[in-house]
């Protein structure tokens, strides 16, 4: 698809009033719940536009929202040259390939993580924002909660901190269980309209064997998350950055623990599916001199923020447990002011699509080294 839309009118920091005109695609429950509700709350943002497959769905959401235009499909939304940008959030590897048709259209775009399903799918999403000369954000929250920007900028300070020591291990614990817990639901509007799912074996990597698709998918959507804020809290943005040390997940391919290695720093993600009425995560930063401690609150907690502890030795030592700046709002809402305030200002996302693509990568590296030890295991 090419760009149809030389002459929509962008945003500017020299007009800071100039309201963006936001399409979305996808009518779900991150949409109703999450989406929907954050942009529309945001001054001088305007929903313009709903893309939606399944009509009375997409007709309820945009009543619901107050939405004038509703499209069948993304591919329609791409051409209203009235639409200055487009969030996205769609099944897993389907909404890679909106984004990808819509920057190509010229269109800026904020999408769901993960950015894709492979590597290849990846590459072909950064070259049609090239084309398009548009711009791609990824929505990896956890980057936009307050407490988790004090853990950054608390290592970052203790890394040239001689009495804090040497930087020695972080720990990132994520045993997921209930994550709506303490959200009402009772207002979101279903549908029985059929959708039709998008066709993913050639998205996917090609040395993925079939009966591991699943897992793989399962796999890369949660831990993303992890695999990004560690990146994110060691200021790792480039591919030689991160190396796999090791894989050892059970056979359902979600269990266990992987090991990085990011910035010369060793690094242990423990993944588990529980059946917990909440959410057990929290990351720990441990230097010879202390530790760091980070744990969120349920997803859906407003406003929501780290419950932060920090140990230091020494006769002066001891614990702190420090407020983090307390957003008024969201995680899920500081992103969505992120980008329309970037696409205003010309500032680049602190999550693009680019730095994305390094997440796929190590996924795809953890899942081939996952994959092969299983092979040795049946041999």
């Amino acid at each position: 698809m090419q760009n149809q839309n030389p002459t929509t009118k962008e945003p500017s920091a020299s007009n800071p009033s100039f309201i963006i005109r936001l399409g979305y695609v996808g009518a779900g429950f991150l949409a109703q719940h999450v989406h929907l509700p954050n942009f529309s709350s945001l001054p001088n943002c305007q929903l313009a536009a709903l893309a939606e497959r399944r009509p009375r769905l997409a007709s309820r959401v945009a009543e619901r929202f107050g939405i004038s235009k509703v499209y069948a499909d993304h591919s329609q939304l791409a051409q209203d040259p009235d639409i200055n940008a487009v969030a996205v959030s769609a099944d897993y590897a389907g909404q890679g390939e909106i984004a990808a048709d819509l920057l190509r259209a010229g269109k800026h775009v904020f999408m769901e993580k993960p950015m894709a399903v492979s590597l290849h799918q990846g590459e072909r999403i950064l070259e049609a924002e090239r084309k398009g000369k548009a711009r791609l954000m990824v929505g990896y929250m956890k980057r936009f909660d307050p407490g988790n920007r004090l853990v950054r900028d608390l290592v970052r300070a203790w890394r040239s901190d001689p009495n804090k020591g040497k930087l020695l291990y972080v720990r990132s614990h994520g045993f997921c269980g209930n994550w709506i817990a303490g959200l009402d639901t009772s207002g979101f509007i279903r549908s029985d309209e059929p959708l039709i799912p998008t066709p993913i074996d050639e998205l996917l990597p090609a040395w993925l064997p079939k009966e591991f698709q699943k897992a793989y998918i399962a796999y890369l959507q949660q831990y993303t998350h992890q695999v990004n804020l560690l990146r994110f809290l060691l200021d790792a943005h480039d591919k030689e950055d991160v190396r796999v040390e090791s894989v050892a997940l059970d056979e359902d391919g979600y269990t266990g623990i992987i090991i990085l290695e990011v910035k010369q720093t060793r690094c242990v993600i423990e993944s588990a599916s529980t059946r917990f009425d909440g959410w057990d995560e929290h990351t720990q930063v441990f230097f010879e001199g202390g530790w760091i401690r980070s744990a969120p609150a349920l997803l859906f907690s407003r406003p929501s923020f780290n419950e932060i502890e920090i140990y230091e030795s020494g006769e002066q030592g001891g614990y702190r447990y420090p407020a983090a700046p307390v957003s008024q709002s969201w995680h899920y809402q500081e992103e969505a002011k992120h980008f329309l305030q970037c696409l205003r200002d010309g500032k680049e996302f602190d999550s693009p699509g680019k730095d994305a693509l390094l997440d796929v990568g190590i996924f795809e590296t953890v899942y081939q080294q996952f994959i092969e030890k299983a092979k040795k295991k049946t041999e």
